[in-house]
């Protein structure tokens, strides 16, 4: 479904261009929650995205014009106002500053990359165990759960708790954010919106106030 958008960007082509990344579209599917201006929450997904627009399937309609606050897995705030309305949803234009287009740019050209490798996630870097295993997740709805780091990679970690978030859910780890991604066995596997530097990983990833008790 591409909502009568611009063609898609497809691939690992990378979006260098500060001129042409402004108007390339990725197909995504990113889910998240999203607000109109009647204050009322509601769950969305985007299925394609640029960083001076996106296309997103919604329960409910907005009209043209009317401001929208989203917060999406991987890419936190993003705002703009409707553009047009589209089959199932609508086409947001963005209302962002220049470093914040710069991130999102970096951030569909990691998703575009990572999905042409169509690996899964726990294949895609060597995993290992940290010094400490012991950490806390906190949940959409603010509730904080102390949990056991199976093992971790710089793009994801498998972790044993008895607390199941729902599938695409986005909760903290440690001081970093992920992604729900699958059940496992005794637990969840969840992944990094970003690929993380392994010399920092294990500091961020460890909540200090976590000892497992």
């Amino acid at each position: 479904m591409n909502a009568g958008l611009a063609p898609a960007t497809h691939g690992s082509k990378p979006l260098h261009a500060a001129d042409r990344r402004r108007h390339q579209r990725v197909s995504v599917s990113i889910l998240g929650r999203f607000m109109l201006e009647d204050r009322h929450e509601y769950p969305c997904q985007v299925i394609d995205m640029s960083p001076g627009g996106m296309a997103m399937i919604t329960p409910v309609s907005g009209r043209v014009g009317e401001r929208v606050i989203a917060y999406l897995d991987h890419l936190s705030r993003v705002e703009g106002e409707i553009a047009r309305l589209i089959d199932g949803g609508f086409a947001v234009e963005l209302r962002n500053t220049p470093r914040k287009r710069d991130k999102i740019a970096n951030i569909l050209t990691w998703l575009a990359n990572r999905d042409e490798l169509n690996l899964p996630e726990d294949r895609r870097h060597d995993r290992f165990v940290p010094k400490n295993p012991i950490t806390k997740i906190v949940l959409p709805d603010g509730s904080e759960h102390v949990c056991r780091i199976v093992d971790v990679s710089l793009s994801g970690a498998a972790l044993a708790t008895d607390i199941v978030p729902e599938m695409g859910d986005s909760i903290a780890l440690g001081k970093m954010r992920a992604r729900v991604v699958r059940q496992i066995e005794g637990g969840i596997a969840v992944e990094f919106a970003a690929i993380q530097n392994r010399e920092l990983l294990e500091h961020h990833i460890t909540s200090p106030n976590s000892n497992g008790s």
